[in-house]
């Protein structure tokens, strides 16, 4: 028999669940119409018929267009930082954590494209403060890159490169196959467009001498 205690705390996840399975509808609907259509065209009441809701309870999580416009660009950033912590987790090899990591920040653009497309478009209509969160979220989600590439580095594993260019071109490499998905699209997969940015950033970086044992991330460029 559960205490009264249990009963709260069962409740009360309940509640957090169900908080955060609204936020994310809210913000799957924002992004979906704010990505196509740009902020300017859309309102508040747009987003709520989207997602099946009264306009009312967007006013509950989002005090208004800028908070969500805000909140879309910021969830992507944060699902940057949760999945790319995954991904790397069990990698013991640097040069295997780069490819881990982009493969990544790749992920959560797929699943999130046209969020990662409307935080291109829309940045720019946040307030100064917002805006300059956002750019700090972005430089903290290249971090895990950057730490990477220093350790093959170190490890003599990759030539002495710029390491925060190498990893901001990654970064921004994954963010391109939304933003030019109807190119890539036409021609590839998304598992193929991963594959193949990550033999040609590896290949500029990785000596001969070590070629052989990334032969599977490089492809024919090994």
């Amino acid at each position: 028999m559960q205490t009264s205690e249990a009963r709260n705390d069962a409740a009360e996840a309940a509640r957090s669940a169900l908080v955060d399975s609204r936020r994310r509808q809210l913000l799957n609907a924002a992004a979906h119409l704010l990505g196509g259509a740009g902020s300017q065209s859309v309102s508040m009441q747009n987003v709520a018929d989207e997602a099946g809701v009264s306009v009312g309870l967007i006013y509950r999580y989002f005090g208004n267009k800028q908070e969500l416009v805000q909140a879309v660009i910021e969830d992507v950033l944060h699902e940057f930082s949760v999945r790319v912590a995954s991904a790397i987790a069990d990698q013991a090899d640097p040069v295997r954590r780069i490819a881990a990591a982009f493969a990544g920040y790749c992920a959560v653009v797929q699943e999130l494209r046209e969020a990662a497309v409307l935080a291109y478009q829309e940045s720019k209509t946040l307030e100064p403060e917002g805006r300059e969160t956002i750019k700090n979220l972005e430089v903290e989600s290249a971090g895990p890159l950057i730490a990477a590439a220093r350790d093959a580095f170190d490890a003599g594993l990759i030539r002495d490169v710029n390491l925060q260019v190498f990893a901001y071109g990654l970064l921004t490499t994954a963010h391109l196959w939304a933003l030019k998905h109807w190119y890539f699209g036409r021609f590839m997969t998304h598992e193929q467009y991963v594959a193949e940015h990550t033999a040609l950033a590896l290949s500029s970086v990785i000596p001969p001498e070590h070629r052989a044992a990334y032969a599977d991330l490089l492809g024919n460029l090994a």
